[in-house]
């Protein structure tokens, strides 16, 4: 690291919290280390409090970019200068890009998470999924699933803070999509196994399963679960949640959040670098198999 560390080098920041669990500084900077990029990529554990004051050090540092994650996602707009079409539809920012101090936020959960499972042989086009959660990265899943083809999307969610935000994303979705959307109470754990045996494949999108919830999940038993059944959690540390756990007793393909980090991180390597990420190099860093 000593080596690549110049006079020049950019700055990428990852802001959230908790976040030193995080794989995506040891996965950029491989990468930059792998093309030869003089820029550096850090950690720093930022929440809502804290949040507008590190946007404004990054403007005035003239910090190249930065990846976004809870809670800060459908916060950072209001301190960002512009927002891509896909930022604005879901509401929420995980990539920041600044051009000569005009920073624009961005979205490439969806993108990561739909490339994830075109990488791993998984074809959901056309087909029906039941996914779990409201917030960023959920609603950026679902908008772009629907976007890409998926012709039915069952959305569930506790009646939180994020409901309303739930609502809003069925709207648009049916309204500017072809994929049929409905939302459901998590709490109403029939309907939610009625739609898991109808669908071709099952998403958790929350921090279910992550600390300080490690360890937990919102499956009551394996009895929701089918071996035909594709089950996919974007949590990866640990890299098998207790739904995973719970999935492959049964049979099921599972999937963790690793490739959808990957690729979602792919795209804003390339906003940033305008270079594209060494996908085959850093799937073997991060030993992402399926």
């Amino acid at each position: 690291m000593a080596e690549r560390i110049t006079g020049h080098t950019e700055l990428i920041g990852l802001i959230a919290y908790p976040i030193r669990h995080s794989s995506s500084p040891r996965m950029h900077n491989e990468a930059f280390a792998k093309l030869g990029l003089d820029y550096a990529y850090l950690a720093f554990e930022v929440d809502n409090s804290t949040l507008e004051d590190t946007i404004k050090g990054f403007r005035a540092m003239k910090v190249r970019g930065s990846n976004v994650s809870m809670p800060n996602k459908t916060v950072v707009h209001k301190y960002l200068d512009k927002l891509s079409p896909a930022a604005e539809l879901c509401g929420a920012v995980n990539t920041i890009v600044n051009d000569d101090g005009v920073l624009t936020g961005h979205i490439t959960d969806g993108m990561g998470y739909m490339a994830a499972l075109k990488d791993a042989g998984i074809d959901v086009i056309g087909k029906k999924m039941t996914i779990v959660g409201a917030g960023g990265a959920a609603t950026a899943i679902e908008i772009q699933a629907a976007l890409d083809g998926v012709s039915e999307i069952s959305i569930f969610n506790i009646k939180d803070g994020f409901w309303e935000r739930a609502e809003q994303t069925v709207k648009n979705i049916n309204e500017k999509t072809n994929c049929k959307a409905t939302l459901y109470d998590l709490a109403d754990l029939d309907v939610l196994k009625r739609e898991i045996e109808s669908s071709y494949i099952f998403t958790n999108a929350t921090g279910m399963g992550m600390k300080p919830l490690e360890g937990k999940t919102y499956i009551p038993d394996t009895s929701f679960f089918r071996p035909e059944l594709i089950v996919v959690d974007i949590v990866y540390s640990p890299a098998e949640t207790a739904m995973l756990k719970m999935a492959k007793e049964v049979g099921c393909k599972t999937m963790n959040g690793l490739g959808m980090m990957l690729f979602q991180g792919a795209a804003a390597f390339e906003m940033w670098t305008g270079k594209a990420m060494p996908i085959e190099y850093m799937k073997e860093i991060l030993d992402i198999k399926y």
